[in-house]
């Protein structure tokens, strides 16, 4: 701050002289306002130390989110069960080895055959058959085009995790940012004594107020960034980091599109694969009615009459008493559901798109405004005003107020600049753009 120190000691100390006689001296308060004030040079220089810990950017922090985010890691976890989900799904059936031997004596007599008393050669009833079920009728056909479908709603929704965490991210750092600088002003606000009446008592409380402020946006600040850290997939968060993306940068940074990517959005995209899904269902579930032949070979073995001989069978169950009527009105109801969350997604997606260029149109003209036009206004003004002070043109009460109006504009200003970059976020995802850049190429799924 451009205010000297020693007009500030002489002003207040007059100042104090001036109500000793009506209002009782604390030393402590007094002393507490003179060193707040001579505070104000270094206040600003120092504001970028609120966090601690090390640096961390945008990108590098969606880096990291794409690497080890726990929503995300269980979106791949889903890509692969459904994987899993195909082999099965091309898998036959196993064919089923049964062995039989009946016609075995109980009454002392023994199986003795002219051939021999071995086991082989006794009169024993002996069966060896080897059953395969095949089905028919489409189902296997329908079953791997489901898992198809599911496969490929896993992968969307895998990509449509990864949009929204994109956004997630950088909504959650750039509410971190905003803390932060929340919460330099209102320490700055602290050590100016920002408060606007020249009673002392008045003066007193206003400071240990401001100083209550500043200690609740630092800890808002912690909190914000233990939130990104969350979205990191931190496994002890402690928000012990601090930006290295300026609100500024951040809010001028992104370049919209004039129109959405060619390319369907990941949601859409599922939603379209969960109807193909419900589709092959639904076949599957109408072929479940035709029943499935469970095809048999044997061999047997009854000597001495029939030594060795074979047999072919079939066997497949009666569909007298159940048709699969509930399991296909069920199949037919989720295919009607999976049609309508398509239409709903598509009005869904037109609505994002519409809603997040309105927001973003009308935080970037209020950013403009503020950042190339009230800021510099402001702080031009404040600067006029401390002169003025220095050289004793006006009172302290003015130049007070002149500082308040500066960091009520500054905090106007990082809130306009927080928003924007909130808004272009928003945006982008509604869009299907992420941050495409090719050092993030390698977390894709």
């Amino acid at each position: 701050m451009e205010t000297s120190l020693a007009s500030l000691v002489i002003a207040f100390a007059q100042y104090f002289a001036s109500i000793n006689d009506c209002v009782p001296f604390r030393w402590p308060g007094a002393v507490t306002i003179v060193l707040s004030l001579t505070l104000i040079g270094g206040a600003r220089a120092d504001t970028n130390s609120v966090a601690g810990g090390r640096v961390l950017t945008l990108q590098e922090a969606k880096r990291t989110a794409f690497l080890h985010n726990w929503d995300l890691l269980a979106a791949r976890s889903g890509v692969a069960l459904a994987d899993a989900q195909r082999i099965v799904a091309h898998e036959f059936p196993n064919p089923t080895l049964s062995y039989l031997t009946g016609r075995i004596s109980t009454d002392g007599n023994g199986n003795a055959t002219p051939a021999g008393n071995d086991l082989w050669d006794r009169s024993y009833d002996s069966i060896l058959a080897v059953n395969q079920l095949f089905e028919i009728g489409g189902k296997r056909t329908a079953r791997q085009i489901s898992a198809a479908a599911a496969w490929e709603t896993a992968r969307a929704r895998l990509a449509d995790a990864r949009r929204t965490l994109d956004a997630g991210v950088t909504k959650a750092y750039v509410a971190a940012a905003l803390a932060d600088a929340k919460a330099d002003i209102a320490r700055i606000r602290f050590k100016a004594g920002d408060i606007s009446r020249s009673d002392f008592d008045q003066i007193e409380i206003a400071a240990d107020q401001d100083e209550l402020n500043a200690k609740s946006a630092v800890a808002a600040a912690v909190q914000q960034r233990i939130a990104v850290e969350v979205l990191l997939g931190e496994r002890n968060p402690k928000g012990n980091w601090t930006e290295g993306d300026a609100l500024d940068l951040l809010a001028s940074l992104p370049t919209v599109p004039p129109r959405p990517d060619n390319a369907d959005r990941p949601d859409l995209v599922a939603a379209r694969a969960a109807l193909r899904q419900a589709e092959a269902d639904l076949r599957l579930q109408k072929a479940m009615r035709i029943p499935d032949p469970t095809f048999l070979i044997q061999y047997e073995r009854a000597p001495p009459d029939q030594p060795n001989t074979v047999g072919v069978g079939v066997s497949l169950p009666l569909p007298l008493w159940n048709r699969n009527g509930g399991a296909i009105q069920a199949a037919r109801e989720t295919q009607d559901q999976a049609a309508r969350a398509v239409e709903q997604t598509k009005a869904q997606i037109a609505s994002d798109i519409a809603t997040a260029r309105s927001v973003y149109d009308e935080a970037q003209a209020r950013w403009r405004h503020y950042h190339d036009d009230l800021q510099p206004k402001s702080g031009q003004i404040r600067m006029t005003v401390s002169f003025a002070y220095e050289k004793g043109g006006v009172s302290l009460v003015d130049f007070l107020e002149a500082q308040r109006n500066d960091n009520t504009i500054r905090l106007a200003t990082a809130q306009a600049a927080a928003d924007t970059a909130t808004a272009a976020t928003t945006l982008f995802a509604a869009l299907n753009k992420t941050s495409g850049d090719d050092e993030l190429e390698g977390t894709k799924p």
